[in-house]
């Protein structure tokens, strides 16, 4: 197999899954209310007005909930997605900073299965929660792999690595330092800068 021609590695919060959507309704159960001018953002100390041993704390409990396996999909995903799967025969391997939990790791995968089809992955790498990925992506160092992300620091690092990287587009990483990315509101957009269509 071409790595380059047939693999896409992924990120999952934020760019197969819609984390935000489930964990602010997970921290209102718990009590949380976003702080005045927090909303559009997606670091939890400014978006909960949290210190930072307190957001790890939080984070690291929703991930590790029962709530991992039922995180909808972000946006147009699933139609794309198994597009590039079904009809061009790209597989997809998932790198995604969840947790070192077992259990965790194995509801994130059943939510995934369950969203894309048993076919769509055929490799899942979980690292703890908020770890960095520089191990896990310098396996492809300079293949050409596609590599889609959400946080900007990654989709540069990708780049760095000779990984074709695409910044998938929110509020929250709009910065103008990132203007050099790669980037796509939708997978819509991913999957036509893929595939030339």
């Amino acid at each position: 197999m071409n790595l380059n021609e047939k693999v896409i590695l992924t990120d999952v919060d934020g760019v197969l899954l819609d984390w935000l959507f489930s964990f602010t309704q997970w921290m209102e159960k718990h009590g949380y209310k976003t702080v005045e001018g927090g909303e559009n953002s997606y670091d939890v100390t400014i978006r909960y007005g949290l210190e930072e041993v307190e957001k790890e704390r939080l984070v690291r409990m929703f991930n590790e909930s029962a709530w991992i396996r039922c995180l909808p999909p972000l946006r147009d995903t699933i139609k794309y997605v198994k597009k590039l799967h079904e009809e061009h025969g790209y597989v997809f391997r998932v790198i995604s900073s969840l947790s070192n939990d077992y259990y965790a790791q194995h509801l994130r995968t059943k939510n995934l299965i369950e969203m894309f089809g048993p076919s769509v992955f055929d490799t899942f790498v979980y690292l703890d929660t908020g770890a960095d990925k520089d191990d896990a992506l310098e396996q492809y160092r300079g293949s050409g792999c596609w590599w889609i992300e959400d946080k900007p620091e990654n989709a540069w690092l990708g780049n760095e690595l000779g990984l074709d990287s695409i910044l998938v587009d929110h509020t929250f990483n709009r910065d103008p330092k990132h203007d050099g990315l790669t980037r796509a509101k939708n997978w819509k957009e991913i999957y036509q800068k893929i595939t030339g269509e």
